[in-house]
């Protein structure tokens, strides 16, 4: 019984962390840590890091702490919900980072429906450049609208 619901936890985080991307990035990125996340839609540095790694960073470190606190800190479902955030880390690191902005030159030719729906609604975020009016979506729930068949 335990493994369902260590199984529920962990697919439930991995959605809720869609939710928490996508309001960290209106309401935190887009907001008061604007100074972190300008230079993703300004590429004004030579480097490979960016200062908006610092929240990929926050993130990995919130999930090592529910996997690795004992269960009497966590209630004993500390380590579902870090798996689950660790996940989604991967999966988002995976579509955003390699896919999309191709940080490593992998998945250049997929051109399926969701591929180009993805890659769409990313480019509209992207066309503007500034704090104010960035369109945000998640990362795996992206309105259908941007799916042309």
């Amino acid at each position: 019984m335990k493994i369902f619901l260590w199984l529920f936890i962990f697919f439930t985080t991995f959605c809720i962390m869609e939710f928490m991307a996508w309001f960290t990035h209106k309401y935190v990125m887009h907001g008061f840590l604007w100074s972190l996340h300008q230079d993703h839609h300004h590429k004004h540095h030579g480097s490979w890091w960016e200062r908006n790694d610092f929240f990929f960073v926050f993130y990995a470190v919130v999930s090592m702490a529910c996997i690795m606190l004992p269960p009497s800190y966590t209630f004993g479902i500390g380590k579902p919900i870090g798996f689950g955030i660790l996940a989604y880390g991967i999966a988002y690191f995976l579509v955003h980072d390699i896919f999309i902005h191709q940080r490593f030159k992998l998945f250049r030719n997929a051109n399926n429906w969701y591929a180009k729906g993805v890659r769409r609604a990313h480019k509209i975020h992207h066309k503007h450049l500034g704090k104010e009016k960035g369109e945000c979506f998640g990362m795996l729930f992206v309105p259908f609208k941007y799916f042309k068949r």
